[in-house]
Parts: structure tokens; sequence; C-alpha cells
């Protein structure tokens, strides 16, 4: 557990993080696992039994659930307009935007790849195929896939 970045993170019980991971200000329910080279931001939740897998970038405003597997190289956006300058040409801050939150629910699955765009809901036992930008809520026990992600089929 060398090369990490953890400041003010709350881990719940057996997390297991692996090397090169930057954490700060978040919250890791038990026995979840967060594989190299990911960052998960100040006011994201991770829920219990979650598996992050590695390259993977969670933002502020994200709220995964328990049971979810989240693949390589996942992607989660919280500004539906972000802008580095204001008009006037001075930085951006914190200030001049709102973070669009996102939920992932229970015993969902996020293939490798994927962009997941604020303000949506993927549903309880969803799954995200692989290199899917998800634009829109995905219905519980359903599968979509594409770009932008469809419904490919529900689940039984």
């Amino acid at each position: 557990m060398s090369n990490q970045n953890i400041n003010n993170v709350k881990l719940g019980k057996d997390v297991k993080i692996f090397d090169f991971v930057n954490l700060y200000g978040c919250t890791i329910g038990d026995g979840t696992k967060v594989g190299t080279f990911v960052e998960i931001q100040k006011n994201a939740f991770i829920g219990k039994n979650c598996k992050i897998s590695t390259h993977t970038f969670i933002c502020e405003g994200v709220h995964i659930e328990d049971n979810v597997f989240i693949g390589h190289n996942v992607t989660f956006i919280n500004d539906k307009l972000p802008r580095a300058t204001n008009i006037d040409g001075s930085m951006q801050s914190e200030a001049d935007w709102k973070v669009v939150e996102t939920f992932i629910k229970k015993g969902a699955s996020v293939g490798s790849s994927s962009t997941i765009m604020c303000g949506v809901t993927v549903g309880e036992n969803s799954i995200v195929g692989a290199g899917s930008v998800v634009t829109k809520n995905v219905e519980p026990n359903s599968i979509v896939a594409g770009v932008p992600a469809k419904l490919i089929r529900k689940l039984k």
C-alpha cells in the first residue's frame, strides 16, 4: 500500500486499496476493493463489497451503492457545462459551477471504458456494456450498451 495519496477518507472494515491511488474526502464501505491508478474525489460515496477496477475516475457527487462492479477505465462526469474560465476570462472556482449527482444502484455493473454522464441513475442489478456512454437513466434489471447507451434487453 505504498504510493497512495489518502486524505480525509472514511474507510470501512476490510477495504483493500492497491498502489498509486488518490483518495480524498470520500467514503468507502466495508469489504470494497479499489484497484491501481484510481482517483475518488471528495463527497463521493462507495458502498460495501464493491469492486472499483484500475484506471477509474470517480468524481465528486457520485454515489455508488453496495455490491457494485465498476470496470477498468470507467469515467464519471459531474458537470454538464464544464469551462475553465468565466465569461470575463477569470479562472473558474468551485463557486462558479454546481455538482450534478449520479447514482449507481445496488448490484449494478458498469463495463470497462464506459463514461457515465452526470445526473443519471443506473438502476439496481443493471449492466452497462463496455465502452458505453450513459446519457439517460438505466432501468433496474436492464442491459444497456452503445454510444449513447440503449436498452439491449431486460434481465429476468
